[in-house]
């Protein structure tokens, strides 16, 4: 392909994703109700029932070329050979890309740069990439990399964390990715109860809707486009140009649609062949993974084992916390250094502890590459904490939520940290609202036909091996980066005869930020019709969609450059009528003076006229860990408790989860509705994680990694969640004052789900996700 037609394919697909990104303004004229705390509809809705939302599996240019990607079938392994001739010399092959062909770094990583864009002396993991091949045919690209011969010289693989410690380097930066000692307090102070507990936690996959995909597009000056569900595509851009060895301004990443996002959506597995068969080959080149490569190319939680041993008074307050945690990073580092920072700081819940003492290490294994997951961190140690807390309640007498009542955290409070909770903490006020909510009817109490058995509608069980059980989860996340990390977006609101454009490097996952900069401007402005540009890097940074950073800190930014344009919108109006802008006000479409004697509309005012502005928003800084595990590294935090009830065959081991009530921190309800679709999401993904979701290994290698093999929880898995109460207690240092709603249900589902089984078989349920042979057996059996 000539560089004219590259740039031609480049500007179609341009348009392509313009059209296809931005609202339909008829769409946007038939919205109601709009602004700042009304359910307005999600801003893609229309474009995804009618089928045009702009997915990277769904693209073409000119002249494409498809890719497939040669993976390592072994977990460890020395590579003594690679072979591409045969490959090479199939017809319609257009190239085959080793390491020996990455131009510029030959490793990358979002936080640490230690994984290779091809492994070229070793295989740290199973599924690892070691070529890439474009061919004319998808078919064709596929038994080209099928015929490239690697010769192989096998490894043993170190697939337990614990052996990490005293097996050979995995990896020249060793096995130990980080080491965090926390030390609180006195350390030889003793509670008069003590219970101790081992708990582990499994591997969770992200299983996007969507498997993986992309595009990358040569350019006429020799660099290239990339078309990714992106999700930091500034970070993408930056390491891709490294490994391409080209300049940041040479590679430009526009994000296609995202099909539901959970973690890390791309990783730069995919995208680096990419690149580099565009470059080689000058045409356009596509990729679509399979299910199975979704599996083993991209980052899973961290699985995780916890052992915990808390010390109380009589009275059932807690002195101590001792606490280790091990987490496993699989082959390579990713975030799992603040995972781990995570892990330690929460690993005492939302409880005030005044003596805490915590080891926690992250290492390299020979597992699947760990990473960035909901929560991450966070889930681990709350279905530790909470499990230590039934039987803290077991060992005292107590009733569950009452034992947790006793020592729940409230603003003023210290974390084990040292930092001090200034966000609203109303812990107390969550906890007790679940625990105060009807409980559901007993299945003797309902209709025979309304009552399904743990087994399902056709259960092999019999109702009288059923045991119901009741139990409380509470959690905590903290809110956008932490230690440090330099939060900053930027936005642009450009207004053209009353039809507002932000412009705005967030990327919507699914958490509805293109929605929300919608309802600021038009609660900002008054104005009807506001559409968001599709994201690529010529626009400002604005961070990964992680951690509620996007309804912050990018929505932070877009009410600033709002406010800015409606400075200049009434200024000109202010001094005619010798009053300060404060004293005019925008509601329901219209302007008005503070005393009525001044009136116009929206639109009236904004006829002609083109303003625009550009504003900037940076939370206050958070600092690192010291050695002792103490900092103010956190800029927020968010809360929630949940009451589980589940029903138990305790001779077959099925669990059915019967209901989840819920009461959230929310900070403020910006959108009822998306806020309870978020909950309601995290409240699923929370019961898989406690019942069905594992993604199993044996000696490295991933056992089915298809969902057949990997058991998603479906419509027929997912409780009844009852959202009790919203707590709106706003958190003064954030805009609007809203709380990230995701990610703390994701948190505390698991916990919760565990303590209710617990509650009806009397049993420890100390793994999650929970076994059958976990719950068989009744209370005091």
């Amino acid at each position: 392909m000539s560089g004219q037609d590259a740039a031609t394919a480049t500007t179609a697909l341009n348009t392509t994703v313009t059209a296809m990104a931005a609202t339909d303004p008829e769409a946007s004229e038939q919205q109601e109700p709009r602004g700042i705390g009304a359910s307005v509809p999600a801003a893609d809705t229309r474009a995804k029932t009618e089928g045009t939302f702009p997915y990277a599996a769904d693209l073409w240019a000119e002249g494409l070329l498809w890719a497939a990607v040669l993976r390592s079938p072994h977990a460890h392994a020395r590579i003594l050979s690679i072979d591409t001739t045969a490959a090479a010399a199939m017809p319609g092959v257009r190239a085959v890309v080793t390491h020996a062909d990455v131009p510029g770094a030959t490793t990358h990583g979002r936080r640490i740069a230690d994984r290779p864009v091809f492994a070229h002396d070793v295989v740290r993991h199973h599924g690892e990439p070691i070529a890439a091949v474009a061919a004319d045919h998808p078919d064709t690209a596929r038994l080209a990399a099928a015929a490239i011969a690697v010769e192989y010289e096998l490894l043993d693989p170190v697939t337990d964390p614990e052996q990490s410690f005293g097996a050979p380097a995995l990896h020249p930066d060793g096995n130990l990715i980080r080491h965090i000692p926390l030390r609180y307090g006195d350390p030889e102070v003793t509670g008069e109860v003590v219970v101790e507990g081992l708990y582990r936690i499994g591997r969770q996959d992200p299983a996007p809707i969507g498997a993986e995909a992309g595009l990358a597009v040569p350019r006429p000056d020799g660099g290239v486009e990339l078309y990714t569900a992106s999700t930091d595509p500034h970070s993408d851009r930056d390491l891709a140009a490294a490994c391409f060895g080209l300049d940041p301004d040479r590679v430009r990443v526009v994000v296609t649609g995202v099909p539901g996002a959970t973690a890390d959506r791309e990783d730069a597995a995919f995208q680096l062949p990419l690149g580099l068969l565009a470059l080689r080959t000058g045409c356009p080149v596509k990729l679509v993974a399979t299910r199975e490569e979704s599996f083993l190319g991209h980052t899973h939680r961290h699985p995780t084992l916890l052992r915990y041993r808390h010390h109380a008074d009589a009275e059932g307050r807690l002195v101590k916390v001792e606490a280790q945690i091990l987490m496993d990073a699989g082959a390579y580092a990713d975030a799992s250094a603040e995972s781990l920072a995570a892990a330690v700081a929460f690993a005492c819940g939302p409880y005030v502890v005044p003596h805490a003492f915590v080891e926690g290490w992250v290492v390299r294994t020979n597992n699947p590459p760990s990473g960035h997951v909901r929560g991450e961190g966070a889930m681990q140690v709350c279905a530790a904490y909470e499990g230590q807390m039934d039987k803290l309640a077991a060992a005292l007498g107590l009733d569950g939520a009452e034992l947790r009542l006793r020592n729940v955290l409230a603003t003023g409070d210290l974390l084990p940290t040292g930092q001090t909770v200034t966000c609203p903490a109303p812990v107390a006020e969550l906890l007790r609202a679940v625990r105060d909510f009807e409980l559901p009817a007993l299945p003797k109490d309902a209709p025979e036909d309304e009552w399904l058995l743990p087994g399902g509608p056709e259960g092999a069980g019999e109702p009288g091996a059923v045991r119901r059980g009741v139990g409380y989860g509470v959690g905590m996340v903290h809110m956008l980066g932490a230690e440090g990390t330099d939060e900053v977006s930027t936005a642009t609101v450009k207004v053209v005869n009353g039809s507002a454009t932000v412009i705005c490097a967030a990327v919507d996952t699914g958490q509805g930020f293109a929605t929300l900069a919608r309802q600021i401007v038009q609660e900002v402005l008054g104005v009807d019709e506001v559409i968001t540009a599709p994201v690529d890097t010529d626009q400002p940074p604005a961070g990964p969609s992680a951690h509620g950073r996007h309804t912050w800190v990018s929505g932070g930014a877009v009410e600033r450059a709002a406010k800015m344009v409606r400075t200049q919108l009434l200024q000109p109006m202010a001094h005619k009528l010798g009053m300060s802008t404060e004293l005019l006000q925008i509601q329901d479409g219209r302007i008005t003076s503070y005393d009525g004697a001044f009136s116009t509309t929206v639109a009236e005012a904004m006829a002609g006229k083109e303003l625009w502005a550009t504003a900037q928003c940076r939370p206050h800084p958070t600092e690192p860990l010291d050695a002792d595990g103490q900092g103010d590294a956190f800029v927020g935090l968010a809360f929630c408790a949940i009451r589980a009830v589940v029903d138990v065959d305790v001779e077959l081991g099925s669990v059915r989860v019967v209901e989840l009530a819920v009461a959230q921190d929310v900070g403020r309800v910006l959108n009822p509705r998306q806020l309870e679709a978020r909950i309601e999401a995290g409240v699923t993904q929370g019961v898989g994680a406690a019942l069905t979701e594992n993604l199993r290994t044996v000696a490295g290698l991933v056992r089915h990694p298809d969902l057949t093999g990997y058991a998603l929880p479906t419509a027929l898995d997912a409780p009844a969640v009852r959202i009790v109460k919203l707590v709106e207690e706003r958190d003064v240092v954030a805009p609007f004052g809203a709380k990230a709603a995701s990610a703390v249900p994701v948190v505390t589902t698991p916990a919760a789900v565990a303590s209710a089984v617990r509650a009806a078989t009397g049993r420890p349920v100390n793994r999650l996700p929970i076994r059958p042979s976990a719950a068989v057996g009744a209370p005091n059996s």
